[in-house]
């Protein structure tokens, strides 16, 4: 493996923290409690008097690389309108916990905590995937605390039988040798489904920089998570509606959560949840289509969709 000064993943990640950082966005890190510590990007905490008259917004990052990797033109969009929050979740970039939890619970209760610890009271939220079961919970623990959900490409409402469909369709054994891929082939199988464009163009020298550098950290923690989801279990979904407004995101072309879950879930949550599809785009609309995702997004929470 090249030495991280040749690594291109390495260097775009130096240049995704100077985005953020020019967004007004520091790192921190805070001990939740005495088994977990939580890494964000948030604004910085002398700067607390020029923030309390805009509203706080969390983004919560699919499985996948930590969240600088996944919401760059988020925060850059959102940052003069809003608060924004990005965490890592538990086993992601620098958060880390001596717990033996596992669920997508777990991380919600521990975001929960992390926003309580640093004083924010009242806030939307912004779920990708994995980060949608963990903002679905949130929203469902804190109906007082959270104002309006957005859940992107996140089948909150899969089955077992999609996971299994899921499975077959990337022809491997395991889900886990689909999320967490260890070589430049999985990872082709992964964005594969995940993206609407054709990667084949990229060398494998690339992917196995991204396995190395993005894949590698965690790796048996990061499959107790996937061992550990409460959704997915059943062939029956119980899901409960929220009492936010809730906004669904998804792209027409989504082959990890096909979009027919997407009009399901719309029915699941409630009188309150609305759908907006965007064309010509996989299981990344932030990364895609940033520009409509943000817009979209954007007259949701400003109440003018």
């Amino acid at each position: 493996m090249a030495p991280s000064f040749l690594s291109l993943v390495s260097l775009y990640s130096i240049y995704l923290r100077r985005c953020f950082a020019s967004a007004g966005l520091s790192s921190q890190t805070i001990d939740i409690d005495d088994e977990t510590a939580l890494h964000f990007w948030g604004p910085k905490l002398e700067d607390d008097h020029k923030t309390l008259k805009k509203p706080s917004l969390v983004l919560i990052h699919g499985f996948g690389p930590e969240a600088i990797w996944q919401w760059r033109k988020q925060v850059q969009f959102f940052a003069p309108h809003f608060n924004v929050y990005v965490p890592d979740l538990i086993f992601f970039g620098h958060s880390t916990t001596r717990s033996i939890q596992r669920t997508e619970l777990f991380q919600a209760a521990s975001l929960g905590k992390l926003l309580e610890k640093i004083g924010v009271e009242r806030f939307s939220v912004v779920g990708t995937s994995y980060g949608g079961f963990v903002a679905y919970h949130m929203a469902r623990m804190w109906p007082g605390r959270v104002e309006k959900v957005i859940i992107a490409s996140s089948g909150v409402n899969m089955k077992r039988g999609d996971n299994e469909a899921l499975v077959k369709r990337a022809n491997l054994e395991r889900i886990d040798h689909l999320m967490l891929p260890e070589s430049a082939s999985q990872l082709r199988t992964l964005t594969g489904l995940a993206v609407s464009k054709n990667l084949d163009i990229v060398p494998d020298f690339f992917f196995n920089d991204f396995v190395h550098n993005l894949y590698s950290e965690n790796r048996q923690e990061k499959k107790e998570l996937l061992k550990g989801l409460t959704l997915g279990k059943e062939e029956t979904v119980t899901l409960s509606p929220l009492e936010q407004d809730v906004l669904i995101v998804w792209g027409d072309q989504d082959q990890i959560f096909p979009l027919k879950m997407a009009t399901e879930l719309k029915e699941l949550l409630g009188k309150k949840a609305r759908l907006e599809i965007i064309e010509n785009t996989s299981h990344v609309p932030q990364i895609e289509n940033p520009g409509l995702f943000n817009s979209i997004v954007k007259n949701f929470l400003c109440g003018s969709l």
